[in-house]
């Protein structure tokens, strides 16, 4: 019976993995109903706004649903929000236990969820899978925590950490299949960041192109503290979304008129390294409900986040080649560390093979650490 009961819940998370990308800045969720070992309802929050996936799962079951037992990835909700509370309809519709993933971390729900289905005499258990739970939602509980997004650092590299070579030549380090799961990243993650150096080298969109796929675009956001963004560049002309130019008061007022003329928003943000405080940064895309940022800049932006201490997760690809040359673009630059017992530590590494490239993936901070009210 234990394996079963864990199988629902992984059928739950199954379901609430459906709504990435669509549904911040809420969590993704999923939810079974189960009754006499029969799954007779279950669904998914599928994007913002709609149906939570309690209800999804409640509408599946129809009358079926007094006496079952609901596993949901997250606290059912015990507040109103975009939708009425989750825990009201469990309640209502006769639920007689429920068995969550994990608490919910907004302070609006916090275990007031659970504590109202057990004084409705509902029978509630957390816990079962929460590391996974937490993890599938890691930019949301970072995000509900902190007020800032959710920071992945992406870099595609050779072997020897090249970027580039010395004239500057990046297309392609890595392979097709590789580049694919960048524009799967994108239409994932709320937002991409790019330097002013990167757009006036490449001049790219930004945008997300998945063959067969209807995809999304991310918030396009430019590091540019001077406003040298050319105003013939592709961001401007490409895209679903506007471009954001995140700059410093360098910038002109006649400059920044200009940009916004031209269809780019425009934040004025204190200096800092690389020339825009990127701590203020995440502040004001917090402020935009941005929850997660996936910064695809050269080596200097790259190393100004790393210095700063903004990066939480990495996702470096390498590819099987070898570029050397002491002026080829690095991932890391500056002095580095002294002592090696200064270095960035990377955590829950793992390793995965994408066509002739290696993708790695680790954490430098754990946004996703078990939470309990």
């Amino acid at each position: 019976m234990p394996e079963v009961h864990q199988g629902y819940m992984e059928r739950a998370l199954a379901l609430a993995s459906r709504g990435r990308g669509r549904t911040s800045p809420n969590p993704m969720v999923g939810a079974v109903l189960v009754r006499n070992h029969t799954i007779i309802g279950e669904g998914f929050h599928a994007a913002l706004g709609n149906d939570h996936a309690e209800v999804v799962a409640l509408k599946a079951a129809g009358g079926s649903a007094p006496g079952a037992t609901c596993y949901v990835t997250l606290e059912p909700c015990a507040h109103y929000g975009r939708t009425p509370p989750c825990a009201d309809a469990l309640i209502q519709a006769g639920v007689a236990k429920v068995v969550a993933a994990t608490y919910d971390p907004n302070p609006a729900v916090a275990g007031r969820g659970v504590q109202r289905l057990r004084d409705a005499g509902i029978l509630v258990e957390v816990g079962l899978l929460e590391e996974e739970a937490v993890r599938l939602n890691e930019a949301y509980f970072k995000y509900t925590r902190t007020g800032e997004p959710l920071v992945i650092l992406k870099a595609a590299m050779s072997l020897d950490g090249k970027l580039a070579t010395r004239t500057g030549d990046s297309q392609w380090i890595t392979g097709e299949q590789a580049r694919r799961r960048v524009h799967e990243l994108r239409n994932v993650v709320d937002a991409v960041v790019v330097g002013i150096g990167t757009v006036l080298r490449d001049d790219p969109m930004l945008t997300t192109r998945l063959d067969g796929q209807e995809g999304r675009d991310p918030l396009r956001v430019i590091v540019d503290s001077r406003g040298r963004l050319p105003l013939t560049a592709r961001l401007l002309r490409s895209g679903s979304r506007p471009v954001l130019v995140a700059t410093s008061p360098r910038i002109s007022r006649a400059r920044l008129r200009t940009l916004e003329e031209h269809g780019a928003e425009v934040a004025v943000l204190p200096p800092g390294e690389g020339g825009v405080s990127l701590p203020d940064l995440l502040r004001e895309l917090g402020r935009r409900e941005i929850t997660s940022v996936m910064i695809e800049g050269g080596g200097r932006l790259t190393t100004s986040a790393l210095e700063v201490g903004i990066v939480d997760k990495l996702m470096l690809m390498l590819a099987p080649v070898l570029i050397g040359g002491n002026r080829a673009p690095m991932l890391l630059q500056g002095e580095g560390v002294e002592k090696l017992a200064d270095a960035l530590r990377v955590r829950h590494l793992t390793v995965e093979r994408i066509g002739d490239d290696c993708v790695l993936e680790g954490y430098l901070s754990d946004p996703a650490s078990p939470w309990a009210p």
